[in-house]
């Protein structure tokens, strides 16, 4: 998507260790203009595979999953990564490790919210190792909801997060995939 490469190269800023931060537009100033874009890409690539539901993790997935929910007309859930006084119980739980925090979280969304009659979108905002979207399709699983498929924001291509999704069978559709961020320069991986 030639838009959010424009928004990475302009605002994104490599970091040691292949993290990208993108918190000028992502992951903490939210840029709405480019969230409804991403709503739109995510809702016209997955239109037709009858999803009811789409669910993410907070917190920087919500953003653009709201908006492919509202392009959709769709609930959004996310997946909490602290319990609350609110929900305690009836659970369904994965945990997931973060890459960037260097710590692991049980994620947590309540069974009244997701069932075996829902069809459902994973949005996350990074794919890197795959484990935040790992954690997801767990939940999905103990539900016995269907996943018609995964959405990424900003995919990087060079770690093995793509490669471990693709063994479960469900489509990924990324709309940034980086190839490399060696030597503090972003290239991407665009397809036709």
């Amino acid at each position: 998507m030639e838009l959010l490469e424009q928004y990475i190269l302009q605002k994104g800023t490599v970091l040691p260790g292949n993290v990208l931060k993108v918190d000028a537009f992502l992951n903490h100033q939210i840029d709405p203009v480019l969230m409804q874009a991403l709503g739109q890409a995510f809702s016209e690539r997955f239109k037709k595979t009858g999803i009811t539901k789409i669910v993410t993790i907070e917190s920087s997935g919500i953003a653009p999953a709201v908006f492919a929910g509202l392009e959709m007309g769709v609930p959004v859930i996310f997946a909490r990564k602290k319990k609350s006084v609110t929900l305690q119980d009836h659970l369904y739980t994965s945990t997931v490790y973060s890459y960037t925090k260097k710590e692991s979280n049980d994620i947590s969304v309540s069974k009244a919210f997701l069932t075996n009659e829902d069809t459902i979108l994973i949005i996350d905002d990074f794919l890197a190792n795959g484990q935040a979207a790992i954690g997801l399709l767990e939940i999905a699983e103990q539900a016995g909801a269907k996943v018609a498929g995964i959405g990424i924001v900003i995919e990087k291509s060079f770690q093995q997060g793509r490669s471990l999704l693709e063994k479960t069978g469900i489509p990924v559709y990324s709309l940034a995939r980086i190839a490399s961020l060696e030597n503090e320069q972003i290239e991407f991986i665009r397809e036709d």
